[in-house]
């Protein structure tokens, strides 16, 4: 089972890396001032955060089915234009074309219908609104967690069945753009976002595996200490260590955007 629930150990874990993403991706979509945001899935805020400081908005709503994740958003962002809320991306909570931009960070692949939720959120954008999303690319270059899969099936091959790699399609940049093309969406275009992951040592790698936020940490929590033990040497033997012993990694995201038409 994911676990998504606290925000201090999804901080730990992705969050500090999908700041460096979404610096990138909010220029690339060109949105326009003064507008108002909807950032579906908000989590801990690390989005609508970026937004806040970077976009020049007038309103930020985000929303997220945790209430762990709502509480850490409200606490940590004092902005007057921001608020808050429980909601599922999958059943907003919002009148149809009230927002101009739409977007949502690390979400797409942990809904359980992903095209529900972007039917969703183009319900809810404007004419000519911004429907935009990025996910890690499990597949291959999101190497903090390719590593951590590689590892635990090298030692437990049903562990493959819980690889996000394996598990989430449209963590693919050809799934992700025909997602978007479903939906209605013109001006399609998708892109990769590659950012470094430098860890202090092992340790600053492996500790937030131990936090239980997401599947990579719940399977780790899932076993015993020795099981444990194991997993966390085999990781480490395969790590590239520098003199100092900092780990230096790369983690890819794939982004997409569109726009929703003129009626």
């Amino acid at each position: 089972m994911t676990i998504w629930a606290s925000g201090s150990p999804y901080e730990a874990y992705v969050g500090r890396w999908s700041r460096l993403v979404a610096r990138e991706f909010l220029p690339w979509l060109a949105a326009p001032s003064r507008g108002r945001w909807l950032d579906a899935g908000c989590g801990t805020g690390v989005l609508s955060e970026a937004i806040l400081r970077e976009a020049d908005p007038a309103e930020v709503v985000g929303c997220d089915p945790s209430d762990g994740f709502i509480a850490y958003a409200r606490e940590h962002i004092g902005d007057e234009r921001a608020t808050f809320e429980v909601a599922n991306a999958q059943a907003l909570p919002f009148e149809d074309a009230r927002f101009d931009a739409i977007v949502s960070g690390l979400v797409l692949n942990f809904l359980q219908a992903p095209e529900r939720g972007l039917e969703e959120m183009v319900r809810v954008a404007r004419p000519s609104g911004t429907v935009a999303a990025y996910v890690w690319d499990y597949a291959d270059q999101m190497q903090l967690i390719r590593r951590f899969w590689d590892a635990a099936a090298a030692l437990d091959p049903t562990a493959r069945d819980l690889d996000e790699g394996r598990r989430f399609p449209v963590c693919r940049p050809e799934r992700l753009e025909r997602l978007f093309r479903d939906a209605g969406l013109e001006d399609v275009a998708v892109r990769s976002i590659e950012v470094p992951t430098v860890f202090r040592d092992f340790d600053d790698y492996w500790a937030p595996f131990l936090g239980a936020q997401g599947p990579a940490p719940s399977y780790a929590m899932s076993l015993g200490e020795q099981q444990r033990v194991a997993l966390r040497e085999q990781i480490r033997a395969g790590l590239p260590a520098a003199d100092d012993g900092s780990i230096r990694l790369i983690a890819r995201a794939w982004a997409a955007r569109g726009t929703t038409g003129l009626s």
